[in-house]
């Protein structure tokens, strides 16, 4: 059974987080050895940490559990495209509806609105679902610009288990971090060394 652990973890991004925000949303529910999992969205207040550390949402926006949520869903949407890439199979119909949406959502001005005693006016109807809305449509924007760039044949999944991040290969390296990298062959060593005995 896994273990959520909600407080941040301290992991380098893996490569090709920092070019590309759907990759580091992707990657924000991590699968650590031992059963744990870190959500670095668990709570509000962290969803909007993550945001801002990126600069997708300025600091104090107030997210609610609504907006945590609808990122959340789009990790998850994001996380079925890109295994799907990976493993060479076709896209859940349901993902690619979730990044069109998320991409089309967002007005691309204030809208126009009515008050009864001053008239027309133009605004946005809530400043803190248009901050996230506008997220969510720039991290989609960017997972369709992955999964059809030319560094979609780079993306893979960490060779080590049980991580279960993505990342953009560089030359021969397979994993998301050294510390993976260090599991993994430690595991290998291991391996070697009871076949032997």
């Amino acid at each position: 059974m896994e273990e959520l652990v909600r407080e941040e973890v301290a992991l380098p991004s893996a490569p090709g987080e920092d070019e590309h925000p759907a990759l580091a949303l992707a990657n924000s529910a991590v699968a650590l050895p031992g059963g744990h999992t870190a959500d670095l969205l668990g709570t509000p207040a962290q969803a909007e940490q993550w945001l801002t550390r990126r600069d997708l949402a300025p600091e104090g926006t107030g997210l609610a559990e609504v907006c945590t949520t609808q990122l959340r869903s789009l990790r998850e949407q994001v996380r079925s495209l890109l295994a799907s890439r990976v493993a060479g199979q076709p896209a859940l119909p349901a993902a690619i509806a979730a990044i069109n949406d998320a991409m089309t959502r967002v007005p691309t001005a204030p809208l126009l609105l009515w008050d009864q005693k001053t008239g027309p006016y133009r605004a946005t109807p809530h400043p803190t679902t248009a901050i996230v809305e506008h997220a969510l449509a720039v991290i989609a924007a960017d997972a369709a610009d992955l999964l059809t760039s030319p560094d979609a044949a780079r993306l893979t999944a960490c060779a080590s288990p049980p991580c279960n991040r993505f990342l953009l290969k560089h030359g021969r390296r397979q994993w998301c971090s050294t510390r993976c990298g260090d599991r993994a062959r430690a595991a290998r060593a291991y391996a070697r060394r009871t076949a032997t005995e």
